[in-house]
């Protein structure tokens, strides 16, 4: 069977590996842009990036709806997170490497520092569209990886209550990343 940018997705869905080479060839430079745009200080993780990309991409085409979003566009926004997941991957590597077995090379704190000031401006400019008490929320439970109970306690707020608010930050995200999208 010919693989075509009319039955690709469908392909994919059927598990057919042609529809992935597919991608990879004419999705590809989508994928490797964005990666070499979020990765560019740590070149040695880039391959295993784009890897991990394009399982998520295969192990998650069931959940692409054409009606909310194009392909490009929803492909961006798994090698986006995952460029992200791979930052903070480094970050956490760094951090619990034994300093006994370590080179020390003064490049590592420039690598971190400008891994960290790239990864607070990608939050920043990606939670500018909530209210601050739920940007909050977000950084508690999800960039400093607070438990529920505990966040609820510091913040005086009913677990439900704190649910509902991720919830609707969460639609509101996904909105605003459609719209970012759309224009690039």
């Amino acid at each position: 069977m010919i693989i075509t940018e009319d039955n690709f997705v469908l392909q994919l869905r059927k598990r057919n590996e042609k529809a992935l080479e597919f991608v990879i060839d004419n999705y590809g430079w989508i994928i490797k842009s964005i990666v070499k745009k979020h990765l560019y200080n740590l070149e040695s993780h880039q391959d295993e990036c784009i890897n991990d990309i394009l399982l998520g991409l295969w192990n998650n085409i069931n959940s692409f709806d054409d009606n909310k979003s194009t392909f490009k566009n929803w492909l961006a926004g798994i090698a986006k997170y995952k460029t992200i997941d791979y930052r903070r991957k480094y970050l956490k590597d760094l951090k619990n490497e034994n300093i006994e077995y370590l080179n020390i090379a003064s490049e590592n704190d420039v690598c971190e520092e400008v891994t960290i000031k790239t990864i607070n401006q990608d939050l920043t400019e990606l939670l500018n569209c909530l209210k601050n008490e739920d940007k909050e929320l977000f950084l508690k439970l999800y960039v400093e990886e607070q438990d529920m109970c505990r966040v609820s306690e510091a913040t005086g707020l009913k677990r439900d209550v704190i649910y509902n608010r991720i919830s609707r930050g969460r639609k509101k995200l996904r909105k605003m990343f459609n719209l970012m999208e759309g224009r690039g």
